[in-house]
């Protein structure tokens, strides 16, 4: 007896076959990136607020704190800048106050010039509490906390020459006031947007709420660009060329000054290296002109502050800066990068090799700003 023929279902064509789980997929994508952009978008008008809110307040009360403090010379700046960096654990936004200083007048241009130094100095302290945080959690303290320690004595080793530079171009007015301006759209955004919530809060705060409300506003805004970003925690993509023992420093100075640039803070830039090097995934001799680069690209957010509340005058002093700072880098970078690294690292391990040495390079970079506090230089 024959057997049956089976039977079998037609296969589906192309438009009647089930929509796949993977078409489902770019609308998550899709809202993430619309979630990350209203979080760029509101940081950067709540950076542009805040910057209007420290004007106003520092024009009434900024004279009064620097007089308190007696932030009467270029030293003192210094050291004041680099000790609210440790309070505000972050360098940011303590360049941003030195910016809106000198726009209300309350310091001058080498004042608020010494004062940013100190801000890039103190923002190291983050990665320091960072790495600390990260040993509590059970890791090695020497791969945990030298990151934080590589970070200050790159910081140290690069930004007290460059200031050396620039001051020494700024007294002598060697560089002319740079014609540059934030018209447009930063002009219409702070005026159709920003300027009636300045005008709001100025017609009811008084002028230290005004201050603290615009240090507040400065730090969300910040925090709102950090969720604007992609995960760049991962050991892969950007982070890729740090790992091996092959990787070229002035590669890895690009990635640095690329992570920066987006991140607009060297704080975050530099904390994500923490796990990276205890993990092992980078090495930490590798990290050096990641560090470099960085403390480079660090300056934008602080240019386009200048911009929006200092003007061509405070722009000049901020790009002079980071000029010096770009110099100085590549110098070393192209001239003696093999000397420089093997002093750093040297001093490093020194200082990460004992509770004792430890706790004296903390006790060291705490108590320095406060001496130059009371220097009248």
């Amino acid at each position: 007896m024959p057997k049956a023929d089976r039977i079998t279902a037609p296969e589906p064509t192309v438009a009647e076959q089930p929509p796949q789980a993977a078409d489902a997929a770019p609308l998550p994508r899709e809202r993430s990136r619309l979630r990350r952009a209203a979080f760029a978008v509101g940081g950067l008008v709540l950076f542009v607020v805040a910057l209007e809110l420290l004007k106003k307040g520092a024009a009434g009360y900024g004279r009064q704190l620097v007089g308190v403090l007696d932030i009467s010379t270029p030293a003192s700046a210094l050291g004041f800048g680099w000790l609210l960096a440790y309070i505000f654990l972050s360098g940011s936004p303590v360049a941003a106050v030195a910016v809106t200083f000198f726009a209300s007048g309350a310091i001058d241009a080498l004042q608020a010039f010494t004062m940013i130094t100190g801000s890039r100095l103190g923002a190291s302290f983050i990665v320091l509490f960072v790495g600390f945080v990260y040993y509590l959690r059970g890791h090695r303290r020497a791969a945990s906390v030298s990151i934080g320690v590589l970070a200050f004595l790159v910081t140290a080793a690069i930004y007290l020459p460059a200031l050396v530079i620039g001051y020494m171009l700024l007294s002598a007015d060697a560089v002319g006031v740079l014609q540059a301006s934030a018209d447009s759209p930063l002009a219409s955004i702070t005026d159709l947007i920003v300027d009636p919530i300045v005008g709001l809060a100025a017609a009811w705060l008084p002028g230290w709420a005004l201050l603290l409300s615009g240090v507040g506003a400065l730090l969300a805004a910040f925090a709102l660009l950090d969720r604007a970003l992609p995960e760049l925690g991962a050991a892969g993509g950007p982070f890729g060329r740090l790992g091996g023992p092959a990787a070229r420093p002035f590669a890895v100075f690009m990635v640095g000054a690329a992570v920066t640039a987006v991140t607009l803070s060297v704080s975050v830039s530099l904390s994500i290296l923490v796990p990276l090097v205890a993990r092992g995934a980078v090495r930490r001799e590798n990290t050096l002109p990641y560090i470099m680069g960085a403390n480079i690209t660090t300056f934008i957010d602080t240019l386009v502050a200048a911009l929006i509340a200092g003007g061509p005058a405070a722009f000049t002093i901020v790009l002079v800066e980071m000029l010096s700072v770009a110099a100085l880098s590549a110098a070393v970078l192209l001239c003696a990068y093999r000397p420089f690294a093997r002093a750093i690292l040297r001093a490093e391990t020194l200082i990460v090799r004992g509770n004792g040495t430890l706790a004296a390079f903390l006790a060291l970079i705490l108590v320095v700003p406060l001496l130059l506090l009371f220097v009248r230089l």
